[in-house]
């Protein structure tokens, strides 16, 4: 990363007799920081070069000012990159991966802006051996909450005794019905040495005349040190709380429709042997609709470090549907083309 020390001042050359006078300033400091990824993926018969398979490539810049008595101000600014075209992510959006700006203090810290969704930071950084990236991605099935959420107050509690709370708002500020898309994000936290554990809940206001959709999910880690065990296990509930492919990617004789009742189940593990880290996970999707469109994705996949910033991976994965179900093997960054997918690709992080 690349750091960029500000110190607050208020000379100009007129005005040095002043500023000798004044006190002084606590320096505020701002970082660039970024990452890069590019890959070859093999998926639905078609090979292509894309950005952010394991990651979503970024350009980011991050900062604090000291406001005394144990006050910070914070803010972050980050635009998803595609490292293949040049081009914006995130449908264009100048900073679409994050933009907020807060107070961190003794008593917590509070954020206002676009944010990340409780349940997926859940889902991809503590369930996921993969890390919601590369075709092994657990967000190919578990879970379909938005990853970002616009115009949101996010709350962050300090850490005691490894127990750390958030609470996030998100204002709907859409026409028609008042709930209509508000959203609520609710996550427990809890860290001691090698187990990691949260408990993370996002729901949003249903379209009209229909049901809130809810989000769920219970993750855990362990590094036991010869390896690192993953898990979780999900509920969604409301249409639109799975992910969904109106196109009806497989040409099903019946289109496929929104799930309104599922649970998910991940397991996983990772092996660091040396500079190398082996990955696998299995991914299973329960559908409790009537139409019982289940389904099932194994993956397996490899990252060797050349750098402690730049790394190279390799991953498989393959989704079993079951009674026209529809879903598709992507990454990171896309939804994918098929139900099955090979990627191997390259990531530098600065």
């Amino acid at each position: 990363m690349k750091k960029i020390s500000i110190t607050m001042a208020l000379a100009t050359l007129g005005a040095l007799p002043a500023v000798h006078a004044q006190s002084s300033v606590d320096p505020s400091s701002v970082t660039m920081y970024g990452l890069m990824d590019a890959g070859l993926v093999q998926e639905g018969g078609i090979s292509k070069l894309t950005s952010g398979v394991s990651a979503g490539s970024r350009l980011g810049l991050r900062g604090t000012e000291s406001l005394g008595n144990g006050l910070r101000a914070v803010f972050t600014l980050e635009a998803g990159v595609l490292s293949d075209t040049g081009r914006s992510d995130q449908a264009g959006q100048l900073f679409g991966r994050q933009a907020f700006v807060g107070i961190d203090s003794p008593l917590g810290m509070l954020t206002v802006g676009r944010q990340y969704n409780l349940q997926s930071q859940a889902l991809t950084d503590v369930a996921d051996p993969f890390e919601g990236g590369m075709a092994g991605a657990s967000t190919n099935l578990a879970g379909y909450s938005a990853t970002r959420i616009d115009n949101t107050v996010r709350y962050t509690s300090p850490e005691w005794r490894g127990v750390t709370g958030t609470v996030m708002l998100g204002a709907g500020e859409h026409t028609g019905i008042a709930a209509d898309q508000r959203s609520l994000g609710l996550a427990l936290g809890y860290v001691n040495g090698p187990l990691t554990l949260c408990l993370a809940r996002q729901s949003r206001g249903g379209e009209f005349g229909k049901a809130d959709v809810n989000n769920t999910i219970l993750a855990g880690n362990y590094n036991f040190g010869v390896a690192t065990a993953f898990a979780g296990y999900g509920r969604n509930t409301g249409e639109g709380s799975t992910m969904f492919f109106a196109e009806n990617p497989y040409g099903a004789a019946q289109a496929p429709a929104q799930s309104s009742d599922s649970r998910d189940a991940i397991v996983g593990v990772s092996v660091p042997l040396g500079a190398t880290t082996l990955l696998a996970s299995y991914v299973h999707k329960d559908d409790r609709d009537a139409a019982n469109r289940d389904a099932q994705q194994l993956a397996i996949g490899a990252t060797y470090a050349l750098s402690k910033r730049s790394k190279v991976y390799l991953a498989y994965a393959h989704i079993r549907n079951r009674n026209d179900a529809a879903y598709m093997v992507g990454n990171a960054t896309e939804v994918g083309s098929g139900n099955r997918a090979l990627n191997i690709g390259l990531r530098h992080a600065f």
